[in-house]
């Protein structure tokens, strides 16, 4: 029995990825332009997102500042969710709605890229960091799930939002998991050409 649930586990995940496939795949080329046009132009990328979301904000952060497969010039990339003693302390002196929007306010620039993540796309600290990157003449990219809650009622036409038409915060964590994947790879692509399949895999198996 629980082999079984076990296996429809994976069978479930790949479905909703399949489904993704055609229907994300354009936005997601729209968030690799979005995100190109910003690093090439100096600019950086600032991640926000709660629980599991920030700590996929923070493997984005990792790949991007590092490296996805490939070696490349390190691009400028910061996870919002990752310093405790600025977290606690503006949640603190301020409230908790307001920890992303400061360091958004204080870091960000014309030209950089909000990368806001919310399962619900209901998270209020979310929602705040992203009227922040308004403010400071940021393009937002929101990765969310179900119908993408207020966040997708807050978005500009100049915003990219990748909305994952699924109920269950698990499944949109996968598939966030996955578009930021594509995102680095995009991003590589771009900069360095199409890879060789055979040495990437050496590369990564390295």
């Amino acid at each position: 029995m629980l082999l079984q649930r076990i296996q429809q586990q994976f069978i479930d995940s790949a479905d909703l990825k399949y489904q993704c496939a055609q229907s994300l795949a354009p936005l997601v080329e729209s968030a690799i332009a979005a995100v190109l046009a910003c690093v090439t132009g100096g600019g950086k990328v600032l991640a926000c997102g709660n629980g599991a979301s920030a700590a996929a904000a923070q493997h984005f952060a990792a790949s991007f500042m590092g490296r996805y497969e490939r070696e490349r010039p390190e691009l400028a990339a910061l996870s919002l969710a990752s310093d405790a003693a600025v977290l606690t302390g503006v949640a603190t002196d301020f409230d908790a709605r307001s920890v992303f929007a400061r360091q958004v306010r204080a870091l960000g620039q014309a030209g950089d890229v909000l990368l806001a993540l919310s399962t619900s796309g209901n998270s209020a600290n979310v929602l705040a960091a992203v009227e922040s990157a308004h403010e400071r003449d940021m393009v937002v990219v929101a990765l969310t799930g179900a119908r993408g809650g207020r966040l997708a009622q807050q978005l500009r036409d100049t915003d990219v939002h990748l909305c994952v038409p699924h109920e269950l915060p698990a499944r949109i964590l996968e598939v966030h998991h996955l578009v930021l994947h594509c995102i680095c790879d995009g991003v590589d692509a771009q900069l360095l050409g199409l890879p060789d399949a055979s040495h990437t895999h050496l590369e990564s198996a390295s």
